[in-house]
């Protein structure tokens, strides 16, 4: 792997955005007080509300994985179960967080897309009441989804209505979520506080930021006593002024829907031009910033030693490319252009 060379593995794999730092060094003087009782960290609570409504409950935590094992905990005994897609984070790239933290059954369900719908999600609904079997307690999905593709409003208001009806919860894991809002073209709160979510990862490292999570509840009964489970779960910063400040500078100005915004518009400009390869196929709908598709097994190794990515299903040579906010025109142009140099 060459170092410092724009890849296409992950977002995360970005520098942090020049406004990002800038917002944590202007927080850098002299002292405030800690774990998160700080102006800073209010300031960034009440940028959040206006986005999703005075009535959520925010906590800021380091990791998109804590943000999900916390969150669900929340919502959950250990004897309870999770009903999420095959493909979600929760359940292929967690390390079995999940099951470990909440003690809690993750019931997987296999989808075309990597959408979860009401019709997927009934076959494990049952056994409730039955003490010899888990209880389905929370459905989570991924808005976008592990697969790039994204629900609309009404399908995420027909799985919150379906949660609902049985007492259950639904948590969204918002990695990308502010890929989602811009490709929707709708507000954040449009499909979360508006259509029935309960609990919100909500991510920024994916967009520009450094580090930093947050999870919000839109049910506040959720985040009774939370402050004792972030505390324990090891994500309670003490300096949390430096989240804090990134938070506000990037939900401020518009400055994650710029930075989102850029890295879909990449996504599609790259398969824009994988349209003139006819040996590459894409197998998803490019709706954020990842471009899924089926590469000749032969240039794949060639082809990472330039340009790190990572496989997604070695069984059908399929790959990922991942955009993110700094990725520029010509990165996608001397990709495109190696690719076709190996496959000639």
């Amino acid at each position: 792997m060459i170092e410092n060379k724009r890849g296409f593995a992950s977002d995360n794999n970005s520098g942090v955005h020049p406004n990002i730092l800038e917002a944590m060094s202007s927080v850098n003087n002299g002292h405030t007080i800690a774990y998160g009782d700080d102006y800073y960290t209010q300031e960034a609570v009440s940028i959040f509300k206006k986005h999703f409504g005075n009535h959520v409950e925010v906590f800021f935590v380091f990791i998109g994985s804590a943000a999900n094992v916390l969150g669900i905990k929340a919502a959950t005994q250990p004897y309870h179960a999770v009903i999420c897609p095959e493909t979600a984070h929760i359940n292929v790239d967690e390390c079995g967080a999940p099951e470990r933290f909440t003690g809690c059954k993750l019931l997987s369900v296999a989808t075309p897309d990597g959408k979860l719908t009401v019709s997927l999600a009934k076959k494990h609904m049952h056994g409730f009441g039955f003490q010899h079997h888990s209880q389905p307690k929370v459905i989570s999905i991924s808005q976008p989804t592990e697969l790039g593709t994204l629900y609309t409003p009404s399908e995420i208001k027909a799985l919150a209505d379906f949660a609902h009806e049985h007492n259950m919860y639904l948590h969204m894991d918002g990695a990308r979520i502010a890929n989602a809002a811009v490709a929707l073209n709708k507000s954040f709160k449009e499909f979360t506080t508006d259509v029935g979510v309960d609990i919100l990862s909500f991510g920024g490292t994916k967009n520009g930021m450094m580090y930093g999570e947050a999870i919000v509840f839109f049910n506040p009964m959720l985040a009774d006593e939370f402050m004792y489970t972030r505390k324990q779960g090891l994500q309670l910063a003490s300096k949390m002024r430096y989240i804090s400040a990134q938070f506000t500078a990037y939900l401020s100005n518009n400055q994650w829907s710029e930075t989102a915004k850029h890295a879909n518009s990449m996504a599609k400009l790259l398969a824009k031009e994988l349209e003139e390869v006819p040996q590459v196929k894409i197998t998803q709908p490019v709706q954020v910033n990842g471009v899924f598709a089926i590469v000749p097994e032969h240039i794949i190794e060639k082809l990472q030693a330039e340009y790190f990515f990572y496989m997604w299903d070695e069984e059908r040579s399929e790959v990922r490319w991942m955009t993110s906010w700094d990725t520029t025109e010509e990165d996608i142009q001397n990709f495109v252009a190696k690719i076709k140099e190996l496959l000639a």
